[in-house]
């Protein structure tokens, strides 16, 4: 055998490691296939998307949110740099067991859920909810998380902010909210500001929405999302607040919200800028819960510029 042979085979050999250890994911969430993965108690459903290799990053999703529920424009553009893996929570939708009853009992699920996919770090980027389970998570397992995004969220209790730019929040906000079921309208009420541009905005993030053949097959069922707001009322007061213990979370933070959150109140955001170390503060205008559905690319653009900064 000639030298150039042996060297041809050698190539090929490496080239087809390479290909089995870094495969490309699914470019778009309208054709990731559904997987499922044994964790604990609980089979967790998921979803990856785009390039293997690198650091995963992990999304946690919202109070009744399901994967079905992330815009397409916004997880597609961050998948054109990064590996993306959504999953349902514990319980929740896809995801088998039972429902946690706490944000420790989450974020535990949630870390055995990334460790059983066999990552020892991750990034994370949590909405909502999930931005409070991440705090959870960072707090409780601080090796498993390298940087955190935190959007839409807030720690629990902030003193002050259970008001909005022109009063208390309203309560036909959470009359809205905990509905058993949520129409199109109620949805541009609670996550887009009332302006022309913002609820036009929502209704083309709920356009992109059906773009998946399986949308919504499956939902969050009335015992799940009580079990999240059990989670949540937990920690509703000056004592058990998040906000006591982010301090010490060390983590480089990304806080991101819309200027006017009717759902979790944007001063939260302020509060957790001001407690959290290393971290660094976004807000985006005319918005309101659902920012970064209104504005997904340039969301996304800010994440990855934040990830990827040495």
């Amino acid at each position: 055998m000639s030298a150039f042979t042996i060297r041809s085979a050698t190539l090929a050999l490496l080239l087809a490691t390479i290909a089995f250890v870094a495969p490309v994911s699914a470019a778009s969430t309208s054709d990731a296939e559904t997987r499922t993965v044994e964790a604990g108690e609980h089979r967790f459903a998921y979803r990856e998307l785009g390039p293997r290799g690198g650091m995963p990053l992990v999304l946690f999703n919202r109070l009744r949110g399901t994967m079905d529920h992330w815009d397409p424009a916004f997880v597609d553009e961050l998948a054109k740099e990064r590996h993306v893996i959504l999953f349902d929570h514990a319980g929740l939708a896809r995801s088998g067991g039972p429902v946690p009853q706490s944000y420790p009992a989450f974020a535990a699920a949630d870390a055995a859920f990334i460790r059983a996919l066999g990552h020892p770090q991750v990034d994370v980027l949590g909405f909502s909810f999930g931005g409070t389970v991440a705090q959870q998570l960072t707090l409780d397992h601080p090796s498993l998380v390298r940087r955190l995004v935190i959007a839409g969220s807030s720690p629990g209790f902030v003193p002050g902010s259970d008001a909005i730019h022109n009063g208390p929040v309203p309560a036909k906000v959470w009359e809205t909210a905990f509905k058993p079921e949520n129409s199109d309208e109620d949805f541009l009420y609670l996550f887009f500001s009332p302006s022309p541009a913002s609820q036009a905005a929502g209704r083309a993030y709920l356009k992109r929405l059906r773009a998946r053949a399986d949308a919504f097959a499956v939902q969050v069922s009335a015992e799940g999302w009580q079990g999240q707001i059990t989670a949540a009322k937990a920690i509703g007061s000056a004592q058990t607040t998040l906000l006591n213990r982010i301090d010490a979370i060390r983590q480089r933070t990304l806080v991101a919200n819309g200027n006017d959150d009717i759902m979790t109140p944007t001063y939260a955001s302020y509060a957790m800028f001001q407690t959290i170390p290393d971290a660094r503060l976004m807000l985006y205008p005319d918005s309101g819960h659902g920012f970064l559905f209104q504005y997904p690319q340039e969301f996304a653009a800010d994440v990855l510029e934040f990830l990827r900064a040495p």
